[in-house]
């Protein structure tokens, strides 16, 4: 188990998510109450130099007279903390994810195609994130991101992406080398765009790369020109009073059908 040691040498945001997994692995199994204890006081530590005085100490304040005690509310009150700390930083954690012995996600378990996706400049960080959800549950090998798009290690994608940034692979190029990478993997192109055929008879490659578009813009006009001289557009049918789908929404569509093949 770390040491109370190198946690402190952790960044803040990491270091409190890394208290939250012990606080979890200790409710579930045994921890030295001293170590318990040790673990609380730099948790209220940290959250003060990340939130400020006034965050609310108070889910930490009633652990240690249960540590000290071995009091059997112990454990329920560990695993409180657990999501407590975790909500602290806006994140959230999912009883059925898939993790590892350290309490990550575990990269292992995923199921992963010769499939590629480029995100030609989708700004938003929420978007970006959301998209690498969808890639890790939709076999996508690696993901490369064109400069200009929203940062993956930005706070708000992060959040939407549930920890899934360190899941997928990915890479960020400028336009040229997104084009290179691609050339040197001599992957058919395709992309998800309006005026192209209904996805559910569009023949999505067994290994290739798609392309997703800016939220205003789509895709740019150098990615589209390549995408139409290969495979194409690929387009999801729409019923609505509006002319197109969120990037993140039509991207986990687009994934869902071509994982599916």
């Amino acid at each position: 188990m770390i040491t109370i040691r190198k946690l402190s040498t952790l960044p803040p945001r990491t270091r409190i998510r890394k208290i939250a997994r012990l606080f979890h692995q200790c409710g579930c199994g045994s921890c030295h109450p001293s170590y318990l204890l040790s673990l609380v006081t730099l948790a209220q530590e940290t959250l003060t130099d990340l939130l400020g005085s006034e965050v609310d100490h108070a889910f930490l304040d009633r652990l240690p007279p249960l540590i000290e005690s071995g009091d059997e509310a112990l454990p329920l009150a560990l695993e409180d903390g657990y999501h407590l700390l975790l909500s602290a930083l806006g994140e959230t954690v999912a009883d059925w994810d898939l993790e590892d012995g350290e309490g990550e996600l575990d990269r292992s378990k995923r199921t992963i195609w010769e499939h590629y996706l480029v995100i030609d400049r989708v700004r938003s960080p929420y978007n970006v994130g959301s998209i690498f959800r969808s890639a890790d549950s939709f076999g996508i090998k690696k993901i490369f991101l064109i400069e200009g798009s929203g940062d993956p290690g930005h706070s708000r994608a992060l959040r939407t992406s549930g920890g899934t940034t360190a899941t997928v692979d990915y890479e960020i190029l400028t336009e040229d080398g997104v084009c290179t990478a691609l050339s040197s993997l001599a992957l058919p192109l395709f992309a998800l765009e309006s005026g192209g055929e209904d996805i559910t008879s569009f023949a999505f490659p067994e290994r290739g790369a798609a392309v997703v578009g800016s939220e205003e813009l789509g895709v740019s006009a150098r990615m589209l020109a390549l995408c139409d001289g290969s495979l194409g557009r690929a387009s999801i049918l729409l019923g609505g009073t509006k002319g197109s789908l969120n990037v993140a929404a039509s991207s986990a569509i687009m994934l869902s059908r071509w994982y599916a093949q």
